[in-house]
C-alpha cells in the first residue's frame, strides 16, 4: 500500500524541513532504487520533507517482507509503518538490523533503526521519535514533531555497545529497542542502554503528540538493511 497526497499536501509538508534535516543530505544525492515501492502487506511508508523536495517518494526507495524479515533498500530517507501497529503507555518495540554491506550504497555511515510515538503519520503534521545506529559504532536519537529535533545531536554520539563493521563492504548486527517507561524515553542497543531521556522534553508544541502511537522502521538514505524480529512488549 502506498499514500499519495495531492501536490498542495506534499507541498505544505516539505515547508516543515529545516535545517538539521537538511544538514543531513547537503552535498549529496539519494540514489533512487529500482523497482521500488512497498510490498510487504499492510505497510506503507513517507519519505522526509527534504527528500520530497527533490521530488523523490517511497517509489524510490524499496520495503518487501519475507517471513518475520524486512528488506529495505533506500534512496531517499524514509520512514515505513503498519498502521495497525500501535503502543501505548509503557512498551518496548524492538528488531534486529543487520546490514550485509557496510556502506555499500554510499561512502560514508547512514544509520537505521527503530521508530515509535507515530501520530498523523503521512500527513504535514506527522510525528515521530527514532533511535539509529550506525555500522560506525555511533547512534542518533531524532524526532519529527513535524519539524526535526534533535535529542543527542545532528550527528549523535558514540557508544561502545553499538557494533562497529570490519570495514567497508563487511557486515554489521545491531539489535535495537525504544521503551517508553514512566517518565522517560529509553534507546537500548545491543542490550545496553545508550540513552535515557525525559518523556516529558519529547512531548509538546513543535514536539511529539504523544509517546503513545505508532511504530515502525526507519533508514536513512542510500542504505541497505534487514530488519528481523520487528515487536512490541508492553513494560
Amino acid at each position: 500500500m502506498r499514500l499519495i497526497y495531492p501536490a498542495a499536501v506534499t507541498a505544505a509538508f516539505v515547508l516543515f524541513a529545516s535545517g538539521p534535516m537538511k544538514a543531513q543530505a547537503q552535498g549529496e544525492t539519494s540514489h533512487a532504487i529500482e523497482a521500488g515501492g512497498v510490498s510487504a502487506p499492510g505497510w506503507t511508508g513517507q519519505v522526509d520533507p527534504n527528500e520530497a523536495a527533490r521530488q523523490m517518494s517511497v517509489k524510490d526507495a524499496k520495503l518487501t517482507k519475507e517471513g518475520d524479515t524486512f528488506h529495505i533498500a533506500t534512496g531517499p530517507a524514509i520512514t515505513y509503518w503498519n498502521p495497525a501497529n500501535k503502543a501505548t503507555g509503557n512498551y518496548t518495540v524492538k528488531a534486529t538490523f543487520t546490514e550485509p554491506q557496510y556502506m555499500n550504497r554510499n561512502d560514508h555511515p547512514h544509520p537505521y533503526g527503530i521508530m515509535i510515538a507515530g501520530n498523523d503519520m503521512g500527513t504535514p503534521q506527522q510525528s515521530e521519535l527514532y533511535c539509529a545506529a550506525y555500522g560506525s559504532g555511533n547512534f542518533i536519537v531524532r524526532g519529527f514533531g513535524p519539524q526535526p529535533f534533535q535529542v543527542n545531536g545532528r550527528r549523535g554520539e558514540a557508544n561502545d555497545a553499538v557494533h562497529k563493521a570490519a570495514g567497508q563492504g563487511q557486515p554489521v548486527t545491531q539489535e535495537i529497542a525504544l521503551s517508553v517507561k514512566g517518565d522517560k524515553v529509553e534507546c537500548a542497543i545491543n542490550g545496553t542502554v545508550v540513552g535515557s531521556y525525559d518523556k516529558a522534553s519529547m512531548v509538546g508544541a513543535g514536539k511529539l503528540k504523544s509517546t503513545d502511537g505508532i511504530y515502525g522502521i526507519r533508514s536513512s538514505h542510500n542504505t541497505e538493511v534487514t530488519a528481523s524480529g520487528l515487536k512490541m512488549t508492553q513494560n
